[in-house]
C-alpha cells in the first residue's frame, strides 16, 4: 500500500509543478505583443473576460491575465507548504482553467470539421487536465481535507 501512497502523492506533485511551469510561461509571453493580440480573439468574446476591454488597451488586458497567470504559480509554490494558501491558489487555478474553457463555447469558429471530425484548438482542450489538478488541489488544502 505505501507504493501506492507514494505514486498518489508523486503524481499530485507532478501535476502541480506541470501547472506552476505552464502558469509561468505563458503567464510571461503575455507580456509580449504577439501573445496579446493571439489571445484576443478570445477574450473579446468571452462573457467573463471582455469587459476588461473597456478598461485598458489590448496589451494591458494581456499584462493584467499575465500577472494573475504568474501569482497563481507563486501561490501554487506556496501550497506545498501552507493549506490556506493552496486553497486560494486551487480556486485562481480553477477560475484560469474555467475562463480558458468557456472560449470552447463563446469563440466563433473555434469548432471545425476535418475530414468529418469534429475538432477545436487543442491548445483549449488540455485545460480540462489542468483543471483536474486545480480541484486537486483544492481538494487537498481545505480544512477539512485529512
Amino acid at each position: 500500500m505505501k507504493t501506492n501512497m507514494d505514486l498518489r502523492k508523486s503524481g499530485y506533485t507532478l501535476g502541480v509543478v506541470s501547472v506552476i511551469i505552464v502558469l509561468f510561461w505563458i503567464g510571461i509571453l503575455k507580456f509580449t505583443p504577439a501573445e496579446a493580440m493571439a489571445i484576443k480573439g478570445y477574450v473579446s468574446h468571452s462573457f467573463f473576460m471582455s469587459w476588461l476591454y473597456n478598461i485598458t488597451s489590448v496589451q494591458g488586458v494581456s499584462n493584467l491575465i499575465g500577472v494573475y497567470e504568474i501569482l497563481t504559480g507563486i501561490l501554487l509554490i506556496g501550497s506545498f507548504w501552507n493549506r490556506r494558501i493552496g486553497e486560494i491558489a486551487g480556486y485562481l487555478t480553477l477560475i484560469i482553467f474555467l475562463s480558458t474553457l468557456s472560449f470552447l463555447l463563446t469563440t466563433p469558429g473555434i469548432w471545425k470539421l476535418s475530414d468529418g471530425i469534429v475538432v477545436t484548438d487543442f491548445f483549449v482542450v488540455k485545460d480540462l487536465a489542468f483543471l483536474a489538478v486545480a480541484l486537486q488541489v483544492i481538494g487537498s488544502n481545505r480544512k477539512s481535507a485529512v
